[in-house]
């Protein structure tokens, strides 16, 4: 099975599905956004002036955002421009968000255990150490389950392309164009005499 799929231009045809784990993954983003922002301005009061603990919850928000990049962008190219949409640009995104929200809810899930068992090893049942377990832990949950879903979004993904390998034809007007990777056959015309014809009588 060739490669070519996944370098060419276009949309690859996919199943409907996946348009609704597109939006998935952009709604969970949102909630994971929030959550982490909460997250990272629990200890604002207390060190922000120091700078304070952004880490987890910073990496999630940082994904957060790279999500709404990388799926927003990749479904609007989709509707309205799929003559643009580049299928080795998409892969790389989609992977490197996988790789982004791995390391966000992994770390997220171990920051969060840190301060719930700082919480409850020391008796503080009702503190910011709590809240920001909480927070972080919900991230965890959240940032897992976009990564499984950004999984199979990805298999799929790859399988549509190399099911697709052409891909789509060149934009309108565009026809031609060499850059953009399209050559323009040439024409056969009648071979033409340098010198003119002497008539003879």
């Amino acid at each position: 099975m060739s490669t070519q799929g996944l370098l060419a231009k276009g949309v690859p045809p996919q199943p409907l599905w996946l348009l609704y784990i597109k939006i998935a993954i952009l709604v969970l983003s949102l909630v994971t956004l929030a959550l982490g922002a909460w997250a990272v301005s629990i200890f604002g009061g207390y060190a922000g002036g120091y700078g304070g603990p952004t880490g987890a919850g910073g990496l999630v928000i940082f994904t957060a955002i790279w999500s709404f990049i990388v799926y927003g962008g990749a479904a609007a190219i989709e509707i309205w421009a799929p003559h643009f949409f580049y299928r080795i640009g998409a892969l790389v995104g989609y992977i490197l968000h996988i790789i982004f929200w791995l390391s966000a809810w992994a770390w997220s899930a171990s920051a969060a255990s840190f301060w719930l068992s700082y919480t409850y090893g020391f008796g503080f049942y009702d503190s910011v150490w709590k809240r920001e377990g909480q927070a972080l832990g919900a991230c965890a949950g959240l940032g897992a389950l976009i990564w499984v879903l950004s999984i199979v979004h990805l298999v799929f993904f790859i399988r549509a392309s190399l099911a697709d390998p052409e891909g789509s034809g060149p934009a309108p007007g565009t026809a031609g164009q060499a850059e953009l990777g399209q050559v323009k056959p040439e024409q056969q015309y009648p071979a033409q005499q340098t010198y003119p014809v002497q008539q003879t009588q």
